[in-house]
């Protein structure tokens, strides 16, 4: 059984890898400050990780998942982000305080607890972000999102996914009504001033600095 170090390390490549990147290799720089530990810790722990079976390691290009490598960091993610959905849905806490919780959760829980609460949740496909939870058999659902900041005056678009999940940033955007599922439309563009007018299927009116727009992902639902 993997100790919760590997497993974090696995996560956060196939996160770096797959969801924030092209597929390639993750550097050690990269895979340093993600985890918050020097390059010379993350280049030891990755070896370690190559002589497992989990990545692939070249030295000065990077490090990459294997297929059983892979198939645990989906595991983990799937654990994480369905923990993260039970915390807000079952036992009503705010989405902006999950995290840790799950974290710390996600490499206790055992399959049966899991697919327990699977069941309970309805099988979802996303966590309160809007990440993608993977299913049992290591399968995500595809959908095409864009950020919000790439977005056209008198475009509409559903709120799909939140990239940004800093604490202060959530509760932010819990404060003006922006989260996962959320309709809106473009209604001003002014690039100049770098702020969007949008405006939500609600009929409420909500401006937005391009910063915070390029942090959320949309799925585009057609033109005004």
């Amino acid at each position: 059984m993997a100790t919760s170090t590997v497993e974090n390390y696995i996560k956060k490549i196939y996160t770096l890898q797959f969801e924030q990147g092209a597929g390639g290799n993750v550097s050690m720089g990269e895979l340093a400050t993600a985890l918050e530990v020097t390059p010379g810790t993350a280049t030891t722990m990755v070896k370690s990780l190559a002589k497992t079976g989990l990545v692939g390691y070249t030295p000065r290009v990077g490090v990459e998942l294997t297929g059983q490598g892979k198939e645990l960091a989906l595991l983990v993610l799937r654990r994480h982000r369905m923990v993260e959905l039970f915390l807000v849905q079952v036992l009503g806490m705010d989405w902006h305080e999950i995290h840790d919780e799950a974290e710390a959760l996600e490499h206790v829980i055992s399959d049966r607890v899991l697919e327990r609460i699977d069941v309970l949740l309805g099988r979802p496909e996303l966590d309160p972000h809007g990440d993608p939870i993977p299913d049992a058999r290591g399968i995500i659902a595809e959908r095409d999102l864009v950020p919000l900041s790439m977005c056209k005056q008198g475009q509409r678009a559903r709120v799909g996914r939140i990239e940004n999940q800093e604490d202060a940033f959530l509760k932010y955007l819990e404060q003006i009504e922006l989260t996962p599922g959320t309709q809106l439309s473009i209604s001003q563009y002014d690039k100049q001033a770098g702020v969007m007018t949008l405006l939500f299927q609600s009929g409420e009116i909500r401006q937005l600095g391009m910063e915070a727009a390029r942090k959320i992902s949309v799925e585009l639902e057609g033109v005004e």
